[in-house]
Order: structure tokens, then C-alpha cells, then sequence
């Protein structure tokens, strides 16, 4: 085996289809149990907004300044769908946008009060999730777990600087 050998190409990494498809099935599951506890918070948000407009939330206040075609690309909605997004929170107030050196093409958006208000009641009960999942999977996997979703999410992102 060569010193130089990296993770992607280190034999003792490689898992069976099955155990891969373990893997994904758990993915999936994982995925549709974030999604119900984010749905329970955006089921008391007045203004009927959905997952898409958290989504678009949580990026704007992680990544303020975003633009209609950076949050396409994060999100993986067409830019049709990232502007309705945006407009959608722009008429709730949740968010602006604002001319950069009066070019009206480039109109990065960023949260309201009120948008970070949204934003952090729907994060908080995920957070919540998060956190008691790490607890039974034992605090000291969570470095694995990270690991592994930043080499997920950065093989479609790989110019998204991922926040650590």
C-alpha cells in the first residue's frame, strides 16, 4: 500500500452493495425524519410557507448576501424556483434584497429580523433532533458522521465552502 494512498482510494473504505444500501435506506429514513420535524414547525408558520423557504432561510443566514442563482445552485431548485423562494419571502417580510453599488442586476438577499425569527424557530427543534440523535449515537461519533456528510454534500458542492 502507498503512503500516498487517500481515502477515496483506500481499499479497507470500500463497503459491500448491501451494506451500502443499509446505508442509503438509513440516509433516506434520516432525511424524511428531519423533514417532519422541520414540517411540524413550518405547519405553525402563518404565512404557509414550506421546506423550500427554510431551506432558503437557513442558507441566508448561514451564507448572507446570497443571490437567486447561488441559492439555485445550493439547493438544487431551478433559479425559477430559488427566485419564487426568495419573492415568497420578500412578501413576508422574512427577507430583502439590496443593490450592490446601485447595479440592480446584482441584488443579494439577506434575513429580516422577522426571517431570522422563521429561520431560528424551525432550526431549533432540528437542533433538538440533532442533538438528542448524537446522544444515543455517542458523542464521540460525531466527527465520523460529519466527515461523512461533508464528503456527501461536497461531491455535488464541491465549491460551496462547506461551514464546518
Amino acid at each position: 500500500m502507498s503512503l500516498n494512498m487517500t481515502a477515496a482510494t483506500d481499499a479497507r473504505l470500500i463497503l459491500s452493495d448491501d451494506a451500502l444500501d443499509r446505508m442509503l435506506e438509513l440516509f433516506l429514513l434520516a432525511e424524511a425524519a428531519v423533514w417532519i420535524t422541520a414540517d411540524s414547525g413550518l405547519d405553525a408558520e402563518p404565512r404557509g410557507l414550506g421546506r423550500g423557504h427554510f431551506r432558503a432561510a437557513f442558507l441566508l443566514k448561514r451564507r448572507p448576501g446570497l443571490g437567486v442563482q447561488e441559492l439555485a445552485r445550493l439547493t438544487g431548485l431551478s433559479k425559477q424556483g430559488a427566485s419564487r423562494v426568495l419573492t415568497d419571502l420578500i412578501s413576508a417580510g422574512y427577507a430583502h434584497k439590496t443593490a450592490i453599488g446601485g447595479d440592480a442586476r446584482r441584488r443579494p438577499a439577506e434575513l429580516t429580523d422577522a426571517g431570522q425569527a422563521f429561520e431560528a424557530r424551525i432550526t431549533q427543534k432540528l437542533r433538538a433532533a440533532l442533538g438528542r440523535a448524537y446522544r444515543v449515537a455517542g458523542m464521540e461519533n460525531a466527527p465520523a458522521a460529519a466527515t461523512v456528510l461533508k464528503a456527501l454534500a461536497g461531491a455535488v458542492h464541491r465549491d460551496a465552502d462547506l461551514k464546518s
